[in-house]
């Protein structure tokens, strides 16, 4: 079975830690990158199947990076899911204005986070 490649994009190293222990198994390869600026990187270089991005990160906002990957026709068809601590409809709004594909409010369920990468992949 080929492994799907997942860039989490949190600064939060204990987030980064959880999402690890979920993703990274026989299932799926795990990028991580703990800044907007390293996100977009590590985005164009490896192209991953979905990414996990958090709002609120140093170096650019999580929708500030939707945004540029989605306006890029190299990264454009990458599945984005907006982490954040947030359930505000505001929040929500501007996630999907950026071209997010989808939204997940934290703190979250490993088991919840899980069923969403997999329905997103197929």
């Amino acid at each position: 079975m080929n492994k799907r490649t997942v860039l989490l994009a949190d600064d939060d190293p204990g987030l980064r830690r959880l999402v690890g222990a979920t993703l990274g198994s026989e299932h799926f390869h795990l990028l991580a990158a703990a800044d907007g600026e390293e996100t977009l990187t590590i985005a164009r270089d490896s192209l991953p199947s979905l990414i996990l991005l958090d709002i609120n990160m140093p170096r650019k906002n999580g929708l500030e990076v939707c945004r540029l990957l989605k306006a890029d026709p190299t990264t454009a068809h990458i599945k984005i899911v907006m982490l954040t601590a947030s359930g505000s409809d505001v929040d929500r709004t501007r996630a999907f204005e950026a071209s997010a594909d989808d939204y997940f409010v934290k703190p979250f369920s490993p088991i919840a986070l899980l069923d969403k990468v997999y329905a997103l992949l197929g």
